[in-house]
C-alpha cells in the first residue's frame, strides 16, 4: 500500500548554476499554486505526448488533486490529467517499448505507469532492490525500453553518506539490478546521444558523471566525473541531452539551466525570470522532439511555472522527460 510522504525531504529533490543570461525569454505560463495542504508546489518531469501535449508532475500535490497535469503550450491552457491518493511523482517518461507513461514515486519507492490517455494505472515495479527500497527520482529508457533509475538515497543525510545508486529494471518488470552503488545522491539521469552511456547528476557533489555501459546495458564498463558544476551553494538536479549531445543541467533553488557539450565545455547559461519573493528551482526540461523548443519546470513561493527558450540542439527522446 503506497503512503504519501510530503515533508522537508521533498524540498531537496530539485537544483543551481552560474554565468551570464541570454536574451529575454517568453513570458512563463503559471501551472499551479502553492497547495494549502502541503505548503508548496513542485513541478517536475515535463514530457511531450504523441498528441503534442506537455505533461508535468506536481510532486507535492495532495491526495485527490492533480498529480499529473496536461498543458497545451500553444493555447497556454492547463488541465488535470491523472491523480491518485498517495503518490509523490518526481519524473515522467514515455517508454519506447510499450508507449506508456512511466512515473517514479518517491513516496513508495515504486515505478507506476499509465496510458497516454491518463488512465489504466498500473504498478510496474515495487519492493526492494538488493535489500533496500529505492528513493527513485529520475529515469531514462534505453532504445529497447529497459529502465535506468536514479535512486537518490542519501540526499537528505546530514552525514553525507554515499548511499545512492543507479538501478536497471528490465522492460518486463523483472529483477532489478544495481549498476552503480555508493553514489552521492544521484538525481538527473539521461543517456548520451549514442545511447552508449549515462549522464548522471550527483546532487550531493555538484558534478555530472558519465557511466559507460557494456553492450546491452547490463553493467558499467567505465565511470568518471565528467563535469564539475558551480552550483552557487545549491545543488544540481535533473538533466537532459539534445541531438547534438549537449547536456542541459537543471538546479535546486535556482532558476537556471547550464548547457555543456559532451566534452564538458560550458556552452551557455539560461537564467529564467522569476518573482523576487524567495528561492525558485528550475528542476527539469523537455525539448519538443524534432524542434529546438525547450520547456523548463520552475517552482517557488508564487507557484509552479513552465518557462520556454530556444535550445542549442534539436529535441530527441532523451530530451523528452526523465
Amino acid at each position: 500500500m503506497k503512503r504519501l510522504v510530503i515533508s522537508a525531504v521533498l524540498l531537496a529533490l530539485t537544483a543551481c548554476g552560474s554565468a551570464a543570461s541570454p536574451a529575454a525569454t517568453p513570458k512563463p505560463l503559471k501551472v499551479t499554486d502553492v497547495h494549502e495542504a502541503t505548503g508548496m508546489t513542485l513541478l517536475e518531469g515535463p514530457v511531450f505526448t504523441p498528441d503534442g501535449s506537455l505533461l508535468v508532475v506536481d510532486v507535492t500535490a495532495p491526495a485527490g488533486e492533480p498529480k499529473v497535469l496536461s498543458i497545451d503550450v500553444g493555447k497556454r491552457t492547463v488541465k488535470p490529467f491523472f491523480t491518485d491518493s498517495s503518490s509523490a511523482y518526481t519524473s515522467a517518461q514515455i517508454s519506447p517499448y510499450d508507449g506508456r507513461i512511466y512515473l517514479t514515486d518517491f513516496a513508495s519507492g515504486a515505478i507506476d505507469s499509465i496510458s497516454v490517455r491518463g488512465d489504466d494505472p498500473e504498478v510496474f515495479f515495487e519492493g526492494k532492490v538488493d535489500g533496500t527500497v529505492m528513493q527513485p527520482d529520475d529515469l531514462a529508457f534505453d532504445p529497447a525500453g529497459h529502465l535506468y533509475v536514479s535512486d537518490t538515497r542519501g540526499h537528505d543525510d546530514p552525514l553525507g553518506d554515499d548511499r545512492g545508486r543507479v538501478v536497471r529494471i528490465p522492460r518486463d518488470g523483472g529483477e532489478a539490478t544495481v549498476l552503480a552503488p555508493d553514489l552521492p545522491a544521484p538525481n538527473g539521469i539521461s543517456f548520451d546521444a549514442g545511447s552508449e552511456g549515462l549522464w548522471v547528476s550527483q546532487y550531493a557533489e555538484n558534478r555530472i558523471d558519465h557511466l559507460g555501459l557494456t553492450v546491452g546495458g547490463k553493467a558499467v564498463a567505465t565511470a568518471h566525473p565528467a563535469v564539475r558544476v558551480d552550483a552557487g551553494g545549491n545543488q544540481v538536479d535533473s538533466n537532459a541531452v539534445d541531438a547534438a549531445g549537449n547536456v542541459y543541467q537543471m538546479f535546486h533553488r535556482q532558476a537556471r539551466v547550464m548547457v555543456f557539450n559532451d566534452r564538458g565545455d560550458h556552452l551557455k547559461t539560461i537564467d529564467l525570470p522569476v518573482p523576487d519573493d524567495g528561492d525558485y528551482s528550475a528542476t527539469n526540461l523537455a525539448i519538443r522532439p524534432g524542434t529546438r523548443e525547450a520547456y523548463v519546470t520552475v517552482s517557488g513561493p508564487s507557484g509552479g511555472f513552465v518557462h520556454s527558450f530556444t535550445a542549442l540542439g534539436r529535441g530527441i527522446r532523451q530530451s523528452n522527460g526523465g
